[in-house]
């Protein structure tokens, strides 16, 4: 059941009810839902959402969002995105999802809850579950085992719904044949390109230009832009003042054992013979003589590589096998065991691991090299040189920062400790130029309360303390500082819209008999006929064309011509249908089957699970409160 899960664990919603409890717990610190706050957020059949846990699951949403966006998420995007209504709908819904649970009278014993605690891995320790473990981390968090596993049965009870809700869905031999004829059936067609580009006869006039940016003033607006007083304190700055002593020196070594070594590695080459996980013993012994096999041919002096290339079931295979060069803990035992023993030109005897059974080749030995304290001096003292001075930088910066906390002039603090400060060029929220990290700097000013004095922020190469000293907020500019790029727009504009009518012009003269004989390419104007291609192929002599291939499907010798022209990347397309070709049944093999049911009933199984979902919501009474949407 749970890898049927896993499977279909790709949308949102499945996420939330299969989520991973232990990194919402760990990640976030959130309390259960149970520890309700005051406020109603919404209500569904009675049963109220609180701020508390509304907060949770939007805190969540967000975070998810800046690691996707980073600091790109403003609170534009944020409406954009409609957090809130992700928040409430994620919460609606386990509560209709719950409700439905309970009705079908699913429940979960205390050996079912203690199962699954059991097997989260971050209660357990070398794999075993280890109670003080489980307490310490709910305790790190802020959760009682009593809240923690009421959330969890919960969760069970998801579970068991959606497994209850999806495991009837079957697909019959008819929605096999069928959705491997749509996928496989083949096309041919006529085309011709109108390509906007090309079209080069375009005049504007002032009238014009100037109606264009009255309707469009918003796409020009700039930015809010900040200019902001900085200091930076670099580590290479502070490497004269290290200075280090000989016993640091040998401190390090003696603490680092083996940093500087180079472990032994081995060069060498394979060929797999594969077996399955579960394969039986007779399947392991025909596996066993084929490799048996392919060795005595390889120690008779065939090719290896050759060897490899034919027989071997692996991906290094169409190498010859060839792995490079790698340490003992890179591979399986005892693949690594048997490789570490060999002698360069070497061929092994059959070696079996849970893959399979391998021959090996190696190639070249390369033995470890132990550096002696002499040997690694100049590295470390390089590694404690830089620490040191990175140390010495944040030190500096502390002192600057510490100087600061009463002051409301950045410049000043810098003046009175004789510190030279830097004033930025006007920026966005991809920061100034100069600085090396351009993005963290920029979204460490953008985050400032106007007039604060930051943080100290790591850069990476440096620290940096720095003061936004101006805000220039964004604004539409005067036609004149953008006329040029009004010009270019509106002429892409008017392009566009010669190719469209051109486009229908055609289509209009071929469903009243005109044919692609009577076209005349010209400038921005290319015709073709493309060789049978399937719905997911590439369409020949044109590319991956999703709006073509899926009109071009639709149509038929009784309907040879499509509504409208379609616009592609490369312009408008008037397509013509001009064969079709249905898959052939025969060719529709057992494998080919098992993989369009796999495909179908997940497709199926989550139709059938969002439609329950559906069902569950207009049934009953969801009431949201103001300013939750």
């Amino acid at each position: 059941m749970l890898n049927l899960m896993r499977k279909n664990a790709g949308t949102w919603l499945i996420k939330i009810l299969l989520g991973a409890i232990v990194l919402v717990f760990i990640f976030w610190g959130v309390g259960s839902f149970r520890n309700r706050g005051e406020g109603r957020v919404a209500s569904v059949n009675g049963d109220p959402v609180m701020v508390e846990e509304y907060n949770q699951t939007y805190t969540r949403i967000i975070e998810q969002a800046k690691q996707r966006f980073g600091s790109h998420l403003n609170d534009e995007m944020i409406k954009m995105l409609q957090i809130k209504k992700q928040a409430i709908d994620q919460l609606v819904e386990k509560r209709l999802l719950l409700s439905e649970a309970r009705r079908l009278h699913f429940q979960v014993n205390d050996e079912d809850l203690a199962e699954s605690i059991r097997a989260i891995p971050a209660f357990q320790d070398n794999g075993v579950f280890d109670a003080r473990r489980y307490k310490a981390v709910l305790e790190q968090n802020h959760l009682t085992p009593e809240s923690f596993e009421s959330l969890q049965r919960e969760n069970i009870l998801l579970e068991r719904l959606r497994f209850f809700v999806i495991d009837s869905v079957k697909i019959s031999d008819t929605e096999i044949e069928e959705w491997y004829q749509w996928k496989n059936a083949q096309i041919k067609i006529d085309y011709a390109i109108f390509d906007p580009s090309q079209i080069t006869d375009i005049h504007l006039s002032d009238e014009e230009i100037q109606a264009y940016f009255d309707n469009h003033k918003n796409d020009y607006k700039t930015e809010t832009k900040l200019k902001a007083s900085y200091l930076l304190f670099t580590p290479e700055n502070y490497v004269s003042h290290v200075t280090l002593s000989d016993s640091e020196i040998n401190d390090y070594f003696e603490s680092h054992p083996g940093e500087f070594d180079t472990p032994k590695t081995v060069e060498a080459s394979h060929i797999l013979i594969k077996t399955a996980p579960d394969a039986s013993d007779e399947q392991l012994n025909i596996a066993k003589e084929k490799a048996t096999m392919v060795m005595k041919q390889a120690k008779d002096g065939k090719d290896f590589s050759e060897l490899a290339k034919q027989y071997s079931d692996d991906s290094s295979g169409k190498n010859g096998g060839h792995l490079g060069a790698f340490k003992r803990k890179d591979m399986v035992e005892p693949f690594a065991e048997k490789a570490f023993s060999m002698k360069p030109g070497e061929i092994s005897e059959p070696v079996k691991t849970q893959f399979g059974w391998h021959i090996i080749k190696v190639d070249k030995v390369n033995e470890a090299v132990i550096l002696t304290p002499e040997e690694t001096k100049s590295k470390i003292a390089k590694i404690l040189t830089d620490e040191k001075s990175r140390n010495q930088a944040y030190e500096a910066a502390s002192a600057l920062y510490n100087a600061s906390l009463d002051a409301d002039s950045l410049a000043k603090v810098a003046a009175s400790l004789k510190l030279d400060i830097k004033t930025t060029e006007p920026f966005t929220r991809k920061g100034p130029s100069g600085i090396k990290n351009p993005s963290k700097f920029a979204s460490a000013a953008f985050d400032l309360s106007p007039n604060a004095i930051s943080d100290i922020v790591d850069l990476g190469d440096a620290y940096t303390i720095l003061q936004v000293v101006e805000t220039i907020p964004e604004s539409i500019p005067e036609l004149s500082s953008v006329v040029d790029k009004v010009r270019v727009d509106l002429t892409k504009v008017k392009q566009d819209l010669l190719a469209q009518q051109n486009a229908k012009q055609l289509l209009s003269d071929l469903k009243n008999g005109k044919t692609f004989k009577d076209i005349k390419e010209g400038k921005g104007i290319k015709t073709g006929s493309t060789n049978f291609f399937k719905r997911s192929d590439r369409i020949p002599d044109v590319g991956s064309e999703r709006e073509i291939s899926s009109t071009a499907f639709g149509l038929s010798a009784d309907n040879r011509y499509p509504a409208d022209p379609v616009k592609g990347q490369k312009g408008y397309f008037v397509i013509v249908f001009k064969e079709k070709k249905a898959a052939d049944p025969s060719e529709l093999s057992s494998s080919d089957k098992d993989q369009i049911t796999d495909t179908l009933t997940k497709e199926k199984q989550q139709h059938t699970f969002e439609n329950m979902l559906t069902v569950l919501r207009n049934r009953s009474k969801v009431v949201i409160e103001n300013g939750y949407l």
